[in-house]
């Protein structure tokens, strides 16, 4: 596996934990979560966070420079 889709796997796992985590905390009772939204705004939240990452690229990887000076 390349080091950018590491990278972007990484974030967007990352991502879909804190929007769990987040949309549970809404609820005053454990009982009230309503999980088909947990998981539904969960996995939104990590397929934008990769097409987010494709989109803008990773700063935590370093672009490869080409070899011979050419753009």
């Amino acid at each position: 596996m390349n080091e950018f889709v590491k990278a972007a796997l990484i974030r967007a796992v990352r991502t879909v934990a804190q929007t769990a985590v987040a949309t549970i905390g809404t609820t005053a009772v454990i009982s009230e979560v309503n999980w088909k939204m947990v998981v539904s705004a969960s996995l939104l939240a990590g397929l934008l966070s990769i097409l987010t990452s494709i989109a803008t690229g990773l700063p935590e990887v370093e672009p490869k420079e080409v070899v011979g000076g050419a753009p």
